[in-house]
């Protein structure tokens, strides 16, 4: 079962350092990030020092314009089976939506959530 925590809010740099920070990070980390990355993103060196592995996805709710993107992204990284999961998300304004997604039948049984984690 992969552990899954929406990280939302703040600049892509504070979600980025937030995941990078988490007590939680695993050996077997995976993050989906949404946009471009911050200029010195922890993660891109983070990679380097523990077995992260890093998706970016364009800019935009991915449960509503990215619907597609995420999906895909999600079934090739969970085949992989992650024990940590990390989606950062600029918003929160479709947390729940995100949420309603991540509990189709499909990730339900790969899935379960941990505390989300605010960065405003």
């Amino acid at each position: 079962m992969t552990r899954a925590t929406l990280v939302y809010g703040g600049s892509a740099g504070q979600r980025e350092n937030r995941i990078a920070s988490d007590r939680n990070l695993l050996d077997r980390t995976a993050v989906i990030a949404e946009g471009l990355p911050a200029s010195d993103s922890p993660l891109e060196s983070l990679t380097a020092a523990v077995p992260v592995e890093l998706f970016r996805i364009a800019p935009g709710c991915p449960c509503c314009t990215g619907n597609l993107t995420m999906r895909v992204t999600l079934n090739r990284i969970l085949k992989r089976a992650p024990g940590q999961l990390y989606i950062s998300l600029a918003s929160n304004m479709h947390l729940a939506a995100i949420r309603d997604f991540l509990q189709d039948p499909q990730y339900q049984a790969r899935l379960t959530f941990t505390a989300d984690l605010d960065c405003n």
